[in-house]
């Protein structure tokens, strides 16, 4: 599987794209079952929440191939390979679990913001202070039909990926030890929708979130962060050259307007 040249460009002018059926539903339900029979007999600590929700739920489950394969023995992992380069990605070793619970209904806010991954909450794995840049894609696979908004959906910030370079040249990476930085973003985040085994990839520097989920159901999703061969040796360089990873999407894409142009993202 290859993304089109129209997706690479879609990918490059808006930081994501959308990938339909990446994932077989066998795979998808699989994963689904490990994730539900380790709710039903681990159960969810209270004290462990919070760490769950910064991190990944069942942990005994998400380093296993159950999760794993939905990159590694996917489409996903041809796909990725090919906007990459050939054998410049590696195959992951885990995946994060990431289950939006039903909130409180109406009295949940509708707004809600994004962020940027790799900057140190406390509850994430890094201190307040701390940042790093270990990854080249977000990779988000739905592991059931998700046809609403408000329900969890993970959410993106299009073109956000362009601005936070433009900041980052300016300010440089550093400012991420104050915390997620105030960024001047083109477009609104756009909820994801989809069915289970579609995936969504995105820039390692997209502005991307979780929606609120006023639904009456669990939002069931595995994210993975595949990292490029020299992603550790590269460091925060990528993100002030932000296209230095993705080998074959800049030998696919044209040389796209700047940061000013704002056009509509396209439609998913």
């Amino acid at each position: 599987m290859q993304l089109s040249k129209i997706q690479m460009q879609d990918f490059h002018r808006d930081g994501y794209v959308v990938v339909r059926n990446a994932v077989p539903r066998l795979m998808t339900d699989a994963a689904l079952y490990a994730i539900n029979h380790s709710l039903g007999y681990e159960g969810l600590a209270l004290d462990d929440l919070p760490t769950f929700r910064a991190r990944s739920y069942c942990p005994n489950v998400k380093n296993t191939p159950v999760i794993t394969d939905l990159f590694n023995k996917s489409p996903l992992f041809d796909l990725i390979e090919s906007m990459l380069g050939q054998g410049n990605l590696l195959s992951v070793t885990g995946g994060q679990i990431a289950l939006r619970f039903p909130g409180h209904g109406k009295q949940d806010s509708l707004r809600f913001g994004g962020h940027l991954d790799g900057i140190g909450t406390g509850t994430n794995g890094m201190e307040k202070g701390e940042f790093s840049r270990g990854f080249a894609a977000l990779v988000t696979v739905l592991l059931h039909d998700l046809p609403d908004t408000y329900a969890g959906n993970f959410t993106v910030w299009p073109q956000s990926h362009r601005v936070a370079e433009a900041f980052f040249r300016e300010a440089t990476p550093e400012a991420l030890r104050k915390g997620m930085p105030e960024l001047d973003l083109p477009h609104e985040g756009l909820q994801i929708t989809g069915r289970a085994g579609d995936a969504v990839i995105s820039h390692h520097q997209l502005v991307h979130g979780a929606a609120p989920n006023q639904s009456p159901n669990i939002r069931y999703a595995a994210i993975f962060r595949p990292r490029h061969q020299l992603t550790e040796e590269i460091g925060t360089a990528a993100m002030t050259d932000i296209w230095r990873e993705w080998e074959g999407v800049r030998a696919t894409v044209e040389p796209t307007p700047q940061v000013s142009d704002t056009s509509a993202p396209a439609s998913t």
